[in-house]
């Protein structure tokens, strides 16, 4: 959905700082959290000039979602610093505008574990036509090696056996231990 939102003509950009504090007061501390995002989402819909003022064509970022909700659905942000984006169709992203530095941290690992992903990818065909320019007889070698290291396996198995059958079974048992009173 992201992507889609790309390809579309942006028709403004906003920056607001939205106060949420007189709406939510107005309602019990259990729905707090809830009267905040709607609150926003009215914000958005009066100030960016939406059609019917529907407040589904309003598109919250899940950052900005988790902020609000961050201390619980009783204590929600009293206002919020957000950046809105109107696109063509009618529809507006709604983003914070200054990530927390705990959100920009692991947006940045995530980016730095692709570009990893990404070069070991590039490296592995690489890889792949070093094996394919090894000769028929190196891999007829590394059969026989397989083959040979099997064989041994099964041999050094088979001498344990061997061994195990030949230990005496009375050193393996416990002698059993009567007691006085019970031979009365």
């Amino acid at each position: 959905m992201a992507e889609e939102k790309k390809e579309q003509k942006i028709t403004f950009e906003r920056e607001y700082i939205v106060p949420l504090r007189s709406e939510w007061l107005k309602v019990p501390r259990y729905r707090r959290a809830k009267k905040a995002v709607r609150a926003l989402k009215e914000f958005m819909v009066r100030h960016m000039k939406v059609y019917d003022r529907d407040l589904r064509k309003i598109k919250l970022d899940t950052y900005l979602n988790n902020e609000v909700w961050f201390r619980g659905i009783k204590k929600p942000l009293h206002k919020v610093k957000v950046k809105a984006i109107k696109y063509e169709d009618g529809t507006v992203a709604v983003k914070l505008v200054q990530l927390p530095k705990h959100i920009e941290f692991e947006l940045a690992r995530k980016a730095k574990k692709e570009l990893d992903k990404l070069k070991k990818e590039s490296e592995k065909p690489k890889e792949e036509v070093k094996e394919e320019k090894k000769t028929e007889e190196e891999k007829k070698d590394e059969k026989e090696k397989e083959t040979s290291s099997k064989e041994s396996t099964q041999a050094i198995e088979k001498a344990q056996a061997k061994q195990l059958e030949h230990t005496s079974k009375t050193s393996q048992e416990v002698p059993k231990i009567q007691r006085k009173a019970l031979k009365r």
